[in-house]
Order: structure tokens, then sequence, then C-alpha cells
């Protein structure tokens, strides 16, 4: 029996299935996470009050949710938005990201309580995120429980990552997600930008580190976007962050 998890961990390898035009393409799944906190303005107390309105009589956030939110208001009334598209350009192309990529590339503003954990491969195998959270620091993390890799969220901290790894917003400290965390009462929403970067674009899949067609019969058999783990589909269980065999 191999008592080493790290050399345990060498060899699992995650493979994501995703559409490329009409055919399944498969690639590897970065554990990378690029990261920085960039100097954004806060958001004024107008644009702070409508998103309050917003989570609370129409998002009605529960624990764990991870909602969409109007852009169009906050573009409206927030003169600093600008900036922090700004700041983000700066940052992808500090990175070496083709400037292209971001102004090509959905973006959402969207609202968290928390966030169980999950991957989004099975949806958006063909990206990695891009995030921009535009919060104080309540006192919250963005962890990877793949890698360990725990980010702490205030306002301007920005990051890339592959849709693939398993991720969570959990209480600092904490590793495990728990709906007792976000009890209500407590002011515990974080809102961020996202945009959908493409994978295939030769900057993002270079800062990533991703390989691509590392398993071509499979995804000329399979019919559906998803996550392997040493050739079996694998799920997340929501609390801990851990594979699981999918149902």
């Amino acid at each position: 029996m191999n008592r080493n998890p790290e050399a345990h961990r060498a060899t699992d390898r995650l493979t994501a299935y995703y559409w490329s035009g009409d055919a399944l393409r498969s690639r590897g799944v970065s554990g990378a996470v690029l990261t920085e906190t960039l100097d954004v303005p806060a958001p004024p107390a107008r644009v702070l009050a409508d998103w309050e309105r917003e989570i609370s009589a129409r998002l009605c956030l529960e624990p764990g949710d991870v909602e969409q939110m109007p852009l169009a208001r906050t573009q409206a009334r927030w003169p600093g938005y600008g900036l922090c598209l700004r700041a983000m350009r700066d940052w992808t192309r500090a990175l070496g990201l083709d400037g292209a990529v971001l102004a090509g590339a959905d973006i959402a503003l969207m609202a968290c309580r928390g966030a169980r954990y999950h991957h989004d491969a099975a949806q958006y195998g063909g990206a990695a995120f891009c995030n921009l959270f535009l919060s104080e620091d309540k006192g919250l993390d963005v962890l990877f429980p793949g890698t360990g890799r725990r980010i702490p969220l205030t306002r301007g901290t920005a990051m890339i990552f592959d849709t693939g790894q398993p991720h969570g917003v959990v209480l600092r400290g904490r590793d495990r997600f728990r709906e007792a965390d976000f009890a209500s009462g407590q002011d515990l929403s974080q809102l961020f930008l996202t945009w959908e970067l493409p994978i295939e674009a030769a900057s993002v899949a270079r800062v990533l580190g991703i390989a691509f067609d590392v398993d071509i019969p499979a995804s000329q058999r399979l019919d559906e976007e998803q996550v392997r783990l040493n050739g079996a589909r694998v799920a997340i269980d929501p609390e801990s962050g851990r594979w699981l065999a999918a149902a």
C-alpha cells in the first residue's frame, strides 16, 4: 500500500471532456490558480444599496447559492466600474494573456453567500473563469480542495482558474462548507464580476498549462461534457470538496 498521499495524488489524472464545435474534445485539468489583489474603487453607497435590495428581495440568497445579478444597473450607477475593467485588462495582459481574450469574453455580475464545493466543467468545460471580487473582506476564502490553495476574498481579489478544478467559498479557517456558518442576519454575501475565457485561446492554455486531446478514444465515445478521474466519471461532495463517483 502506498502510504505517501502526495505520491498517490501525483498518479491521479483529471480529464475534462468539453464541446469544441460539434465534437467533444478532451483536455487536462489545470491545478493552477493565477491571483492578485488589484487596486479597484469601492462601490458607492447607492450601488451597495441596490445590490442589497436585489439580493434580499429577488434572489433571496440561501447559504451556498451563487446567482447572477443585473449588470446594466451597476454599469449605469457606478462611475468607477470602468476602472475595474481597466485593472483587469492590465493584470491579464501582464500575465501574458492576449488583450482580445478578455475583451471578447462574456461578462456577468454574480452574488454568492458562500459556495458549496463544485466544479463547473459539466457546463463550462471549454472555459476558464476570470473573477474580480468587489466586496470588502468579510472573513471568507475561496478554497481549492484539490490543491489546498486558499485565497482570502477582499475588494480587488482577482483570479483565473480552470472550471474543472473543484472550489468553494468557506469561512476563513474552515475546510468544510457548512450552511450553519452562513446563518441569516450576517452580512456574508460577496459580489464579483466573472468572465468566461476560452480555454482553447493559445494564451489562456499557455498560462494555465492545459494539454489537449489527452484521451481521444473517450472523447469520441462520450456524448456530454464531464470530468473523469483516472478514467471514471466523478462528482464533488458539496461539503468536503472530495471527488465522488458520479451517480
